[in-house]
């Protein structure tokens, strides 16, 4: 088997990193913050949690892409930065209560619709011989 490149082998720890850190945050949230936080707060605590996990996972997959032809790594840049953005506004918002952190909330959004909307570009556009 052919040896991974060291940005695929960097992006799939950082990926699984914050697919590990989506589970500790989700597990602190549940026992941790329950009784600490505003049942709002909590809210956007395990919102934050959610999308983490889902575009950790997504950025794995995007690697699995890349490893099979399919140039993904851009995809897998735009849900980590989505993830810092998006996912880390909810959560210092849920600790720290800074409520302007909000308006960072949504640029991590766009960058998630971004890294999607990448995706399917990149299916679209994929080397039909490679996938026979």
């Amino acid at each position: 088997m052919k040896s991974l490149s060291e940005p695929i082998q960097r992006w799939g720890a950082a990926a699984s990193f914050q697919a590990f850190l989506s589970v500790a945050a989700g597990a602190f949230g549940a026992h941790g913050l329950k009784n600490i936080v505003a049942p709002p707060a909590l809210e956007w605590w395990q919102t934050a949690c959610q999308y983490l996990m889902y575009h950790s996972l997504a950025s794995l997959a995007a690697i699995i892409l890349t490893m099979i032809g399919l140039r993904c790594l851009l995809v897998v840049r735009l849900f980590t930065l989505g993830n810092v953005l998006f996912a880390g506004s909810l959560m210092i918002m849920t600790l720290t209560d800074v409520r302007w952190l909000g308006a960072i909330t949504p640029l991590g959004g766009v960058l998630y619709l971004s890294g999607w909307a990448f995706l399917a570009k990149r299916f679209l556009s994929w080397n039909k011989k490679v996938a026979n």
